[in-house]
């Protein structure tokens, strides 16, 4: 149905839903496998560099499809688009907890970030499409804490399923798809969105998807395996990276010259477009690495069960949700949003400067309020640079500027968790040796721990698992020695 009245308050609230629904479970196919990811690859025989993959995999389709989403939703039907993700995302999901290996896992894991790409795009285009500019702050506050429970919730429902017995990982995948089937049944009945007459056939820039997904699978498969399959100054880093260049400049002159550009360089002549790209690349670091690495951290630096592990990240759950909701309505209110963003990054280095201090005994309470910072940093900045940047720019460009935005956000997580998960696996095995040396074990009792594979730490013997859990609590961190270390040994020199 197409109508060019204004929806209702209540329309509105009956038609969000709908897409808050979708949102949730989209957002949860990045997250829900943190904490269960240990169990999983375990069962699969996965190792570090496996672990990274099924969650930058998602993150990477999610990434490179996210622009073309948004392009899409400025030329055809954007309610369409949104089940047509659905729909993708729903057989993806089913697949993945088919899965019998780790490739097979990674490959349902790529059609799963396609599907969740346009759902994470779409909510945000059709919010914009439905209200107006100054009262989109009241309603971004829910997908801010939407986006929050997601993401950080998605670990702590993981962890559930993978330890409850009669259940098993594989509901990690299976969970979403009922709540996404009640999604397309709700935005069916309740988004009624205009659809903007076209005098000429929509053209689909295919070249520059192509061209924007190469540049970006590329960096991405060497951030995962500089330090690992090659030295980070190699010839493979200078092929990789000058192809990365070429096609991002192949990228850009495509888009100058297509009637019907991806991402419309255009938009970048808007200085709040410029900044809050930039932005949201450091967010993408900082929400996706967090939620990723704290879960390792939990289970193997700090023994505790996946669904301990979620628990205790509630305290960024929290943080996260409440900034993100309380902004909301203030910038509706007053319709200022620079003060929430600049607070909201400096928020966040902190919160990360502080994380960086963790080890493997760490006091919880300290550990606590470190999660808090970093979860009200990313509740001011996630969602309010999607609204600053809604507000720049033209209706008829709302689509392809918010997914831009999207787009920069994800593309930082993928990125971010690749070298961050390269840079921790080569620590973790550096630490790993060291630790087995000077505690006097033979290489060849700990191969089972460091030959590459997720360590189970219940079937370990019990001196050794001291040396797996000091290795991965620096490893998560910069991690130092100090006077209260009980697990440092006199003749240490850290």
């Amino acid at each position: 149905m197409t109508t060019t009245t204004p929806m209702t308050h209540r329309q509105v609230l009956e038609a969000l839903s709908g897409l808050l629904l979708g949102l949730f479970v989209a957002v949860l196919s990045s997250t829900v496998v943190s904490n269960a990811l240990p169990t999983i690859l375990t069962d699969l025989h996965g190792g570090e560099s496996a672990y990274t993959w099924v969650i930058t995999a998602t993150l990477l389709s999610l990434t490179a499809s996210t622009p073309i989403w948004g392009k899409l939703s400025d030329l055809v039907s954007k309610k369409l688009l949104l089940q047509i993700a659905l729909v993708i995302y729903i057989a993806a999901s089913a697949l993945a907890g088919l899965s019998q290996n780790t490739g097979e896992l990674i490959a349902c894991r790529v059609l799963q970030g396609i599907g969740a790409g346009g759902v994470t795009a779409l909510a945000q285009i059709c919010l914009a499409a439905m209200v107006s500019p100054r009262e989109r702050g009241r309603y971004s506050g829910y997908f801010g804490a939407v986006f929050a429970l997601a993401t950080i919730g998605g670990p702590l429902i993981g962890g559930v399923i993978v330890d409850t017995s009669w259940l098993g990982w594989r509901w990690c995948f299976y969970t979403g798809i009922p709540f996404s089937i009640l999604a397309i049944i709700v935005l069916q009945r309740t988004l009624n969105l205009p659809v903007a007459a076209r005098t000429t056939k929509p053209k689909i820039d295919y070249v520059g998807a192509l061209l924007i997904t190469a540049a970006a699978s590329l960096l991405m498969i060497w951030v995962s395996l500089a330090g690992k399959n090659y030295d980070w100054a190699s010839w493979q880093t200078a092929a990789m990276l000058g192809g990365t260049a070429v096609l991002a400049v192949l990228f850009v002159v495509t888009e100058r010259r297509t009637a019907e550009p991806i991402v419309p360089l255009d938009l970048f002549r808007h200085r709040t477009v410029t900044l809050a790209a930039i932005a949201s690349v450091l967010v993408g670091v900082g929400m996706y690495g967090a939620t990723t690495f704290l879960s390792q951290y939990f289970q193997l630096a700090r023994e505790k069960s996946p669904t301990m592990a979620g628990l205790l990240t509630l305290p960024m759950i929290l943080g996260l949700a409440v900034s993100s909701t309380v902004a909301g309505k203030l910038i509706t209110r007053y319709g200022r949003w620079k003060a929430y963003l600049v607070s909201g990054t400096l928020l966040l280095a902190i919160g990360f400067g502080l994380l960086g201090t963790i080890h493997d005994d760490t006091p919880y309470a300290l550990l606590a309020l470190y999660m808090a910072v970093t979860g009200i940093g990313l509740g001011l900045t996630m969602q309010n640079l999607v609204l600053a940047v809604q507000n720049t720019v033209p209706r008829e460009e709302l689509g392809s500027a918010s997914s831009t935005v999207t787009f920069f956000r994800t593309l930082g997580g993928a990125v971010g968790v690749s070298a961050l998960g390269a840079l921790m696996s080569q620590r973790v095995t550096t630490v790993l040796t060291d630790n087995l040396a000077k505690a006097g074990v033979h290489p060849a009792g700990g191969a089972s721990i460091g030959g590459g594979e997720i360590p189970d730490l219940h079937k370990l013997p019990a001196q050794l698992v001291p040396l797996v859990t000091d290795a991965f609590g620096r490893g998560s961190a910069r991690s130092s020695c100090s006077p209260r270390r009980s697990r440092c040994w006199p003749s240490w020199s850290c």
